[in-house]
Order: structure tokens, then sequence, then C-alpha cells
């Protein structure tokens, strides 16, 4: 119950924190008495002592009474200072008696002492006027420079001092009429000096990063006050820069044009020229829109047409096209209305031009070319299992999701029962969140006065992100935030970055509300679902543990998530351009990255968009497939979740379960070894709380939004990492997860077995299991055969059988796939069954396949069954063996840990360096994981172990050498040609097959400090463009991610052909602003290929979805997935792959003028040897990977 004393205590707090007694002057020097510091040491008596605190006591009380009319004094624009009178009164007699005056008459002393203190005083009191009278000086100051700064500043301090003449003319001499003529005149005028951009000499790469990153926080800024209705505010900074030179060269035109945009908007003329003079005043050239504002506001004046005309004669001279208004401005049909107002009045006659209707963009990569071939006679969409107007009825509840911006949940939790004190705990939050509320808007009302006082100074604040939403909106937020808080914390930076991406979803949709977004999207969307409709002709931030226990105690039973954490009730946007798809109103990045990092971004804006077509496609096909929740799974794992967890199955163990650690404190004689001791305990049990907490946290979430899809279809909208490889956008609830995750889902369009289709289940229950990793597939139907009592027992009695499916790999899995071969098998006819069980097909590790394939390499493509075999090939038992040979070898010369070693070297041993060494790993990080492996086997000497890893991990590196010498040459190649482009000063990037622009977001760190109220916070960010790169990451990071981006290619293009497979184009009839067709984005017309392999029953397109190098079907399509999936691999690589990336790579590092002196020309020179040594290649013959039946298996 102390958490519920604690809520209802917390109205005294304030009361408790007060000191104890009356305020008089001994408490004040009591709490002040650490100020001043330890007194100095002294002989005198107690009398002299009391004597001595009252002059103490005076001075005190007057430095404090002239501090507090200071403080006073700040508030107003004029201060009076009063003269401070003495506190207490000399004593008449019995004055101090200094020491080594003691020889001297009482009377003599004393009024030696009282004189002498006197002059003392008199002094220190005239020196103490002097310091009031300049403090009064400055205070006035100040005030009038604060009176001053609360003026915003409108007429611009132009740095020309011609042009500053024609304003002060124009600005005290001109009447009001006369200003369209100012306008007309200084268009007129040529740039007083050459623009920024063409005038600064060149800077440092990462000087010019560092501009443009602070150029992008100056025009959000700008954007922002207007989106708040901070107009003038954005023109008083945009003044203040401006008048300022140094500053002034961060300024950019698109800059000027936000602003003049905003008082075109609102008509005002006068505020829009002083913008016009400061354009000029910059050297900068207006444009299109700097143009388009201009004309807006002179149609909302109905300004005179000679004015007009001249602003037109003079936009002609600039080179720029009247059409161009209308055709690539981002003005809205209002906007446009009133530039069209302004030029029919002085060109009667011009008329709109017709939108041109550019021919469709075709996707140049030879891998794509069938895809988007052209064709005669459309083919229709694959089509999804549900009508259309089920498919309108999800859009709608889709919508108002999203439009509601949060989706309350109900939590799996065991319900507590309704006490007295679970419902005083819940009344007692409910009280404290309303006050908390309250505290909230009123702290930000006044840090946004604060950052307002800081704006109106001149300088680039966040007060207008604070406009952004309410008070009560934002401090909603921050509760929500603290509801889901771990009781250990949380990174403070984290909870700064996901809580100002909720910010701006919630802005972007509310934006969205308010404009004719919503009423344009369902009429696109509707559009859509004919397409896919089956009926077509139809730091660290803890909660205090007081809250953490009141939040216990209430056991609330509601989860709250924002929208995008949610899957879709309705097939997800259609993905037409890097900036639109996925969900209906919430944001959505195409490709994932570390907030504040804008290089991805703007490689995929600058990339043609055909060249995206390919990427775009796949991602819609893979968010397309709809899903539904494995009920009868889904109840057996709350009922474990529910009764405490069971983490050997992965259902994690409440916190309550977590270790204690040890009570008590340690005895005053307790030995250094003990208290060390103690410290590990305390710190394993925290660590294992912390990780328990986390896991619980998890699986709460993922059960609960389990449970409140149940009986739901939903969909998973998918974006990318920087590597092109695919993830679902929500993040608590899809496939990618554990075991258990992927159990709770199965399709939720089903599809008939057909004649193999039950073989496939049960080998893929065998897969599960682990138990014939090395058989044949033949080997595994038999076995399959041989134990279907216990799969039959499982399926029926999974908590009370023989429970055969717990002792397997894949727990959960498994149990799913013994009931559906349980209900397969019982049906009447088992081909007819219709399943909704997703079959997978792993690759066989997948990333020394592509180093195989690059290199060619017979050796390595034997060894990760490249070529057809009766037995799969185990590449991890390969290693072992190789190494046990060098060990064998080293045993019989007598090296001492090879003898050791004898019986010890194991595929489990050897498996997880083998399996990370293609994505980079070190001989560090490989040495460690082998210890771990090692510390396992009770039975091996543990002092052997530091020594034994050693050994073996450079073992392990040469078996590789030896049994891949093809993938290491590549590997090497790749690592060193990433070495030298680093140390040239830029970031490693390329283009995959497919056309997606990567680049690696790895540079020095670089520290930020954020000072706040409690503490200040020094944080490390690594994806600062504007520090140089980091060499080692780039270096170590390129080979795994390039072989990242390969398997993400193959990937899609399976997916692609899984979805379509015969081949053609249809340009979709679907037509409005912002989305032509399936592909349309705000770019020209793109065509859509619309296209399907007809299946064994007729149907186009197969149902496919992948967790990376791991594909996923019925079991009725697991054949032509297989056969499409290997076809793929073989085109993949018939390119030249590496040839393409060594062109790439020399002409983005290595063309261009060199200066003679630069220092970086040695690297350049070395970087161009190594890129065209490109490595060569083997005699494997890619066409036998079509013929091998455990490429993928």
């Amino acid at each position: 119950m102390s958490a519920l004393r604690w809520g209802h205590g917390a109205s005294g707090l304030r009361r408790a924190l007060w000191p104890a007694g009356r305020p008089g002057p001994l408490a004040e020097e009591g709490a002040l008495s650490g100020v001043w510091g330890r007194r100095r040491s002294s002989s005198a008596n107690p009398c002299e002592q009391d004597r001595r605190k009252d002059w103490g006591h005076a001075e005190l009380l007057e430095v404090l009474e002239a501090r507090v009319r200071q403080l006073q004094a700040e508030s107003v624009s004029e201060v009076t200072v009063k003269r401070v009178g003495m506190a207490r009164r000399l004593p008449a007699s019995g004055g101090f008696q200094p020491p080594g005056r003691a020889q001297m008459g009482p009377e003599d002393a004393a009024t030696e002492v009282s004189g002498r203190w006197a002059q003392k005083l008199d002094k220190e009191k005239f020196a103490m006027e002097k310091r009031k009278q300049r403090l009064e000086v400055k205070l006035q100051v100040r005030a009038q420079q604060l009176a001053c700064e609360h003026r915003l500043r409108v007429v611009p301090r132009l740095l020309d001092a011609q042009l500053a003449s024609c304003l002060q003319r124009w600005e005290h001499g001109a009447p009001r009429s006369h200003w369209e003529e100012q306008l007309a005149q200084l268009l007129q005028e040529a740039p007083r000096k050459l623009s920024h951009e063409a005038g600064q000499a060149p800077q440092a790469e990462s000087a010019s990063v560092r501009r443009e990153s602070q150029q992008q926080r100056l025009l959000a800024f700008f954007e922002c006050c207007l989106l708040t209705g901070h107009l003038p505010l954005a023109h008083h900074v945009l003044v203040t820069f401006h008048s300022r030179f140094r500053q002034q060269r961060r300024l950019t035109l698109a800059m000027y044009n936000t602003v003049m945009l905003g008082w075109a908007r609102k008509g005002s003329f006068k505020e829009l020229v002083y913008v016009f003079f400061m354009v000029k005043d910059a050297g900068l050239t207006p444009d299109l829109l700097s143009y388009a504002a201009a004309l807006q506001c002179m149609g909302r004046l109905d300004q005179d047409t000679n004015t007009i005309q001249r602003c037109l004669d003079q936009m002609a001279r600039d080179g720029l096209k009247l059409q161009g208004l209308f055709t690539s401005m981002p003005l809205c049909q209002e906007e446009q209305a009133m530039v069209l107002r302004a030029v029919h009045k002085a060109q009667p006659a011009f008329s709109l031009p017709p939108r041109p209707r550019p021919p469709p963009q075709v996707n140049t990569s030879p891998l794509l070319r069938e895809i988007y071939a052209k064709q005669s006679g459309p083919v229709s969409y694959p089509k999804l299992h549900l009508p259309l107007q089920k498919l309108q009825s999800l859009f709608q509840q889709q919508l108002d999701v999203e439009m509601a911006t949060t989706v309350a949940v109900e939590s799996v939790e065991k319900a507590r029962v309704l006490t007295k004190e679970v419902l005083q705990a819940r009344n007692t939050l409910k009280q404290l969140r309303a006050e908390w509320v309250q505290a909230l808007s009123l702290g930000l009302q006044e840090l946004k006065a604060s950052e307002a006082r800081a704006a109106r100074a001149g300088r680039c604040t966040i007060f207008p992100y604070l406009c952004v939403l309410t008070e009560e909106e934002l401090a909603e937020l921050l509760l929500q935030t603290l509801q889901v808080l771990p009781p250990q914390g949380e990174s403070l930076l984290s909870l700064a970055q996901q809580l100002g991406l909720r910010v701006f979803n919630r802005h972007t949709v509310h934006r969205k509300q308010l404009s004719s977004q919503v009423r344009a999207l369902q009429q696109r969307y509707h559009s859509y679902l004919h397409l896919l409709a089956s009926d077509t002709p139809i730091g660290i931030l803890k909660p205090h543990p007081a809250f953490t226990e009141l939040l216990a105690t209430a056991a609330e039973r509601t989860l709250t998530f924002e929208a995008a954490e949610v899957p879709m009730l309705c097939p997800p946007l259609p993905w037409t351009s890097p900036h639109a798809g996925a969900f209906l109103l919430s944001p959505t990045k195409l490709m994932r990255s570390l907030e504040g990092t804008m290089q991805h971004q703007r490689l995929l804006d600058g990339c043609p968009p055909a060249e995206l077509h390919g990427a775009l496609d796949a991602l819609t096909q893979l968010g397309n497939c709809a899903w539904r929740v494995n009920g009868r799974v889904l109840d057996l794992v709350l009922e474990l979740f529910a009764a405490k967890g069971c983490p050997r199955l992965g259902v994690p163990a409440p916190p309550s379960e977590a270790p204690r650690p040890p009570e008590g404190r340690l005895p005053p004689g307790a030995s250094p070894a003990h208290k060390a001791k103690v410290r590990r305990e305390l710190a394993r049990c925290l660590k294992v709380a912390r990780e328990m907490h986390s896991l619980r946290s998890d699986a709460l979430y993922r059960l609960s939004l389990a449970q409140h899809l149940r009986h739901r279809v939903f969909w998973l909208p998918h974006n990318m990492d920087f590597r092109g490889r695919t993830y679902p956008c929500p993040p608590h609830f899809n496939h990618l997860g554990s075991d258990l995750a992927r159990a709770l889902l199965e399709f939720a369009q089903g599809r008939p077995l057909g004649p193999h289709g039950l073989d496939w289940l049960k080998i893929h229950l065998v897969n599960l299991t682990g138990l014939k990793k090395h058989e044949p597939l033949q080997a595994r139907l038999v076995f399959a055969d041989e134990v279907m009592e216990d799969i039959l027992d499982s399926a029926d009695r999974p908590m009370t059988g023989r429970k055969w499916w717990m002792e397997v790999d894949e727990p959960w899995q498994a149990l799913a796939c013994c009931m559906e071969i349980a209900r397969a098998v019982r049906a009447p006819d088992p081909a007819a069954y219709v399943s909704h069980f997703p079959v997978h097909q792993d690759g066989s590790c997948n990333g020394l396949q592509h180093y195989a394939a690059l290199g060619r390499d017979s050796v390595g493509a034997a060894s990760v069954n490249l070529l057809p075999s009766d037995l799969p090939q185990d590449v991890y038992s390969g290693v072992a063996a190789q190494v046990e040979v060098f060990r064998r070898q080293d045993a019989e010369r007598g090296v001492r840990v090879a003898q050791v070693l004898e019986g010890f070297i194991s595929r489990k041993v050897v498996k997880q360096t083998v399996m990370t060494v293609v994505y980079g790993v070190t001989r560090y990080g490989g040495r460690l994981q082998i210890e771990k492996r090692l510390r396992e086997l009770s039975n091996f000497p543990q002092e052997f172990v530091w020594e034994a890893s050693h050994y073996l991990v450079r073992q392990v590196f040469n078996s590789l050498q030896e049994m891949f010498s093809g993938t290491r040459a590549i590997q090497h190649w790749l690592t060193e040609s990433a070495r030298l482009i680093a140390h040239t000063g830029s970031a490693v990037e390329w283009v995959t097959p497919l056309g997606i622009p990567i680049i690696q977001p790895y540079h020095q760190d670089s520290k930020v400090l954020i000072s706040g109220g409690i503490q200040s916070l020094t944080f490390s960010q690594s994806g600062d463009t504007s520090q140089k790169p980091n060499t080692l990451k780039q270096k170590n990071g390129f080979p795994p991610n390039f072989i990242h981006s390969l398997d993400s290619s193959h990937m899609m293009l399976t997916a692609l052909h899984c979805y379509r497979g015969e081949l053609s184009t249809h340009v979709l009839s679907v037509t409005h602003s912002g989305w032509e067709g399936a592909g349309g984005g705000s770019g020209p017309r793109r065509a859509a290929p619309l296209h399907g392999r007809p299946s064994p029953d007729g149907r186009k397109g197969l149902t496919f979805v992948s967790v990376h190098d791991c594909f996923w079907t019925h079991a009725a399509d697991v054949e032509v997935m297989n056969q499409v999936c290997r076809e793929q691999f073989v085109r993949l690589h018939s390119q030249p792959i590496l040839h393409d990336l060594s062109r790439f790579l020399v002409k983005r590092f290595c063309s261009g003028t060199r200066s003679p002196k630069h220092s970086k020309n040695a690297w350049i020179g070395k970087l161009q040897d190594t890129l065209k040594s490109v490595p060569k290649t083997g005699a494997f013959d890619l066409e036998q990977v079509k013929h091998s039946t455990y490429f993928f298996s």
C-alpha cells in the first residue's frame, strides 16, 4: 500500500519539504550557510562569536535584500533601488575585542573597536551604493533591450548601400499605392553580388554537409512557423538573419520563398516586397516560386494591369515560362486560382496548358525486362479472396483507426480481482494523471513563452514545433510514454526520438483531415480496390518507484498503440514513390534510417523514378498478403502466459519470477572478495530482471494484439532498410519474430493442398523439428509417417499428451503444423483440404551461396548446395571436419592445445562463426563465439578455454580459406575498396541489381550536448554526415551489407515472379492528382505491371512472403516457388555484378578533376587500381543451381 500512501500524500509534498518552525533569520542562516562555505576556526570566546554573528547577519541581510530587489527588477522595465538600512544596530558597549589588544582598557578598547568597525561599515556601504547604481543602469538598459526585442522586425537592414538607400526612400517617401511599382522595378534590379552558391570558395565536404544540415533546420523552422500561424515571427527571424552577414550566408532562396508564400496567402503586399528586397540584397535570383508568390498576392489584391504585365515580362526575361507556374509549382487549387486571376488581368487570352501525358517510364534493369515488357492486352491483377464491398468496409475501418491516431487494445495479462485496493489505486492514478496533465500543460506553456522570447530575439528555436499540437495533446503523449516506461528506465534520447515521431505523425494526420486529402484518398483507394477484389464487376529516464508500484497495483487492462504500430485492417496503399505507400494517413518512410540522417532520402529522391519500380512493386506485393491469427495456438500460449509463463517454450515469465537480489547490509568486516561477489550477484539479478521485463512486455504486446485481431483479416505493410532488406512496418505483431510469433500467424487466404501439398506439410514439420537435417526429402517423409501417432497426439492433446512437439527445435510452429496435418489427414479428401498454413523454404547458408555464385567457386558451391546432390550438404560439418584435420596434424607435432581439443570439435562449436564470417565477423568476434560454445561443454577443461578459442578461430578461418578461396578473395576486395573509399573522405555507395541506391551510414561519432534543467546530456551520433566516414565500420560493413543487398534483390525478383508469373504491362485507368495508376506518385505516369502465371487451379499469382532468405508460400505452391527461386538466382548472378560494381565505384569516387597538391589524390590512385582489379572467377556453371534440390529446402 506504499504506492497508495504516496499517491494520497503527493499533495503534501510541498509541506513536507518546507523547513520546520517559523522561517526567521536563524532559519535563513541555516538554509544558506552551505552557500557561504565553512566558517573559519576561531579562538574567540562565545560572547565574541555571538557578536560576530550579529555583524554577519547585518551584512548578509543587506546583500540578500539587494538581491531580492534585483530579482524583482528583472521582471519590469524600470527599477527603483531603495537604500538598504541596517538590519541590526551596533551594541553601545561590550564590543568585539580583537586578538592582540587585550592590554588596553575596556573603555578604550570598546571605543577603538567601535570606531574601526563603523568606518569599515561606512566604506562597504558606500561601495554597495555604487554597485547598486551601476546595477540600476544595466537593468534599465536591459529592460529597454527587452522592450525592443518584443517588437517583431518587419523592415530589413540591407547590406547593400544602394538597395538600402532605395528601400529607405521608398519606405518614407513613396505613397502606399506605389508598392507594386517598387516590386516591378525591384525585379529588374540585377543581383548586387554573386549568389552564395556561386560566390563562395570551395569548402570541405564536411563543412558543406554541416551547413546543409543547418539550412535544413532553418527551412524547417520557417515552414513550421507558417503551419502554426506564426508568419510574422518567421519574417522577424528571416530579417534578423539577413541583417547579419555571417548568418545571412545560411539563408537560401527556398527560405525567402517560404516566407513570401506566407505573405502572398495573406495578401500582404508590403511585407512581400520587403522579402524581395532581401532576395536581391542576398544576390539571389527569383525563381518560379518567387514569381508565383508575387502574382498570387497581386491576384488577391486585384492590382493594376501594368504592374502584373511588368512582372510577367521580367519573368520571361529571366528565362522562366509562364506555363510552369501551373505545371511544376507546389500550389494548391485556390492558390493557382489567384495566380491565374492575376495572369488573366494582364493577358485575358491566356488559358491553362493541358496537362502533358508523358510516355510511361519503363525500368531498364535487365533483370526486370520481362516484368515490365509490353505485351498485347491487359492481364488483370491477382485477386484477393475478399469481395469489393467487404474491402471497402475494411478500408473505412482502417481510415477511422488512423484518424483516431491511437488504438486501445485490451491486455491479455491475467485480470486481477477488483478489490478495494485495486479500485483505490485506479482512482488515484486517474486523479494523478489529471493533475499531471494540468502541470505538464502549464510547464509547456512556460516553455513556449521562453522559446517565443528567444525567437523574438532572432534565434531559430523550437517554439513553432511546440505549437504543432495543443499543450493537452502533448501532455497526453508524455503520459502515454510514461505508461510503458520500464522500471529499469530507458534512454532519454530514444524516448525523445519516439516522442518527436509521434508528434510529427499526429500532426500529419491532423493536416490531412483538415484538407481535402482524405476525400481524395477514398476515391483513389476505391478505384484501387476494383483491381484487388474477387468480384470486380462490383540518457536514462526512469519512472518513480512509487508510480511503478501504483501502476502494478491498479492493473489497468488497456494498452494504447499508435495507429502505425498495429497491422492494417485493409490492403495497404501501393508504394508509388519514396514518399507514398503503406498506411492510409500515417507517414511511412520507404527506407528506414537513423533519425536525422538525410543521405538515404536524398539518394532515393535523386534516383530516376522508373529505376525504383521493381523495389516498390515488390514491397506492395509483400504487403498485399492477407493474414489471420491461429486461434488454437493463441489459446494455448495465453494459458501459459497467464500461468507464470514457460521460458523453455519461449513464453516469458512475469517479473515476479525474477531472481531476488541479496537482502540486508554487508557486515562491517566483510572481505573485499565477499563484497565483490555480492556486487556481481546484484548486477546479475538486475540484468536478468531487465531482460525478463523486456521479454514479458514484448510478449504482452504481441499476444494482446493477436487477441485483438483474433477474428479479423489484417495486412502488414512493408518497407526496407538501407541495404534493401524488407521488413513489416508494424513492430509488435508480424512474421519476423520468434518461433512463437510465427506460429500465431497463418494466411487468411486458403489453398487446396492438391496432390503434393500434404507431403510438403510433412517435410516442413520434420524441418521444424531439426531431427533430419542431413537426410534426403524422401527420408524425411518416411520419418513423418513413422511419428504420425506423436503428431496426432500433439494436435489433439498438446498439454496433456506425450508432448512430442515440446522437444523439437521450433516447438510452437511444429505444434501448429501438427494441427494442420491432423486436419488434413482426417479430411475426406486430403488433396481438397483448404490449407492456410505457410510452408517455408530456407536458403542453405545463403550468404556463402551468394559469394560462391559471385566467384563461380565450384568447391564452395558444392558445400552450400548450389550443386545437385542426393544428400544435403552441411557447410558447418564440412568446416568442422577440415578443422579436425588441421587439429590432428598439430597434435601429432606436439601442440598442447590441439591435443586438449581432441574429441571436442563439433558442428555446434564452429557453426555460429562460420555463419557470421560471411557477414563480417572478425577473428576477435569469432573467438568470443567459440569461447562461449566451449564454456557450454561441461567436460572441457575450462583453464584451456582462452587458448583453445584462439586456436580454433584461427583454424576456422584457415578452413574457410581452404574451402572458399574465391569467397575470401571477393571479401578482401570489397573490404579493401571500402577502406580506400573511406580514406578519400566519402561513405561507400552502390546500386543494387534492382536499382536501389545504397549508402552506408557509418561516420565518426559526433558529440552533441543537450543542456537541461535537471541534467545535461552528451550523446554520440554516428549518422552525422558532416563527420568523416568511420573507416573501420565502412570497411567491415561493406562485404556483409553488399551481400544483404544481393539476397534482397533475389527475394524481390522471386516475389515479383511468384506474384505475377507470365508477364505483361497494363496501365491503369485510375487517374487522380497525386496518383497515376498503381504506380503514380507526383511524377510522370508509370506503367504498372499486372500479370500472373496460372497456377494449377487457374488462379493467377502465388501467395509469397519472406523472412530475408526464408521464403513462405502455401503447401500447394511450394514446387512452383522453388522453381522461380532457382531461376531468379541464376538470372541475378548471370549479370556481371562485380564488374558493374567496379565501374560504378570508379565513376563515383575516382572521376572528376583532381588538384595535384590535394592530399587524398594518393588514396584515389590506390582506390582506382584496386577497383579495377576485380577478383577472377572460377568455372562453376550457374545453370546447375536450377537442378539442386537442397539449394532452398
